[in-house]
């Protein structure tokens, strides 16, 4: 398949999930992106607890180069690459890539044409040396207080934010290639979690600047809509179920058989069932916990109202629309365990990005990568001794 980033280079400084995640898509759509690491590897991939699965599911589809870039030789080597590259991305903490003398206003020097992506915990202000992670602008951008009950901040259950965030910096990116048809110039690009949060937060706040009222958190919200929730079934699951028209009212009536809720004068249009919630709504959980989640699934599918079972992580593995579109790949792990993992969620024409490499292991592609810039297999064997470069 053709992809259209498959002839764009890209160099990639990151860790953890927010700059991962900008090369991911990248290197999905086609490019060739790799990953700049540790001689003894990227810290990701030895991380614990929820960390150990970030460089299993952010690293296909790249190459690793294992260098030191604190050494003189590792230097211009990353230079050397530099100069063939079309993009730079990395998420170091603030200051670090000048410190190391890979800043923006150093490598373009080297590479006017460059596209150099730098993802932060914010952009320029007041907080912009701060130290961020996901969970930190979640407090403090709004999305955990929304995400909890009233009093209980909650972080959200995933990295929405560094995901998120890693998407603004891969708009970024395409938006200077396209720009830089045209000019012939690089590009210097900053994404960032805080401000990320906030965008996120935006309809939030547009709420609280029209009703003048203090925004409640969601699990606390007044829904717009009579039926919009999570119901127990009878074997002890639960089903969420929506009824956001009267055409799903009806249907739903009709399908389940409660023909007699059709006709019940308080129940006719969306807004009476709002004002009759305090009986009907316990009355609908009555019935729904006398039928089985199968039963409740099948009618829903039968009205064609928008429903769903509530799963785990797990269930996604054997979930039968993942699965029947391309939408897992089968992935080898670097501990050699064969799993799926999420594809990026993109249909281009008629494609979907595909598995082109697994998750490298430390320095798998240092020896290529280094011979396509001209090097010798004397002067990399040299470079190994001198544990400036590692190989696998």
């Amino acid at each position: 398949m053709s992809l259209p980033l498959q002839d764009i280079k890209v160099l990639e400084f990151t860790h953890a999930v927010m700059g991962p995640t900008t090369g991911l898509l990248l290197a999905d759509m086609g490019a060739e992106v790799i990953h700049i690491e540790p001689t003894n590897g990227d810290e990701t991939r030895r991380l614990k607890g929820f960390g150990a699965g970030y460089f299993a599911f952010f690293s296909r589809n790249k190459k690793s180069l294992a260098i030191d870039i604190k050494n003189k030789e590792g230097k211009k080597i990353i230079y050397k690459l530099v100069k063939q590259a079309d993009v730079v991305v990395e998420n170091f903490a603030p200051g670090t890539m000048e410190r190391l003398g890979f800043g923006y206003h150093a490598l373009f020097a080297h590479n006017p044409r460059l596209i150099y992506c730098s993802l932060k915990g914010f952009l320029p202000g007041p907080y912009e040396n701060r130290h961020a992670m996901d969970e930190v602008v979640q407090m403090m951008g709004g999305l955990a207080f929304m995400t909890g009950r009233p009093g209980d901040p909650l972080r959200a259950g995933t990295s929405i934010i560094d995901i998120t965030g890693g998407m603004f910096g891969f708009n970024g990116i395409l938006l200077a290639l396209f720009e830089r048809e045209k000019t012939g110039n690089g590009k210097e690009i900053k994404a960032s979690l805080f401000e990320t949060t906030a965008f996120l937060m935006g309809q939030h706040m547009a709420y609280g600047a029209i009703t003048q009222l203090p925004v409640p958190p969601m699990p606390a919200r007044v829904s717009a809509w009579s039926v919009y929730r999570i119901f127990n079934t009878k074997d002890k699951e639960k089903v969420f179920i929506g009824i956001i028209s009267e055409k799903h009212w009806l249907r739903f009536c009709q399908v389940f058989g409660w023909i007699d809720w059709l006709k019940d004068e308080r129940l006719q249009i969306n807004n009476l069932r709002i004002e009759n919630r305090q009986w009907f709504l316990p009355e609908l959980e009555k019935r729904m916990a006398t039928l089985n989640k199968a039963k409740i699934i099948a009618c829903c599918e039968e009205a064609t109202i928008p429903f769903a079972p509530i799963a785990n992580p797990e269930d996604l593995f054997e979930d039968v629309q993942l699965n029947s579109n391309n939408s897992l790949l089968e992935t080898i792990l670097p501990n050699g365990r064969i799993t799926k993992l999420p594809n990026t969620p993109l249909l281009y024409g008629n494609e979907k990005a595909i598995l082109k490499l697994n998750p490298p292991k430390i320095g798998e592609h240092t020896i290529e990568i280094l011979s396509h810039l001209g090097m010798s297999a004397l002067e990399i064997n040299l470079l190994k001794e001198k544990n400036i470069i590692t190989t696998s």
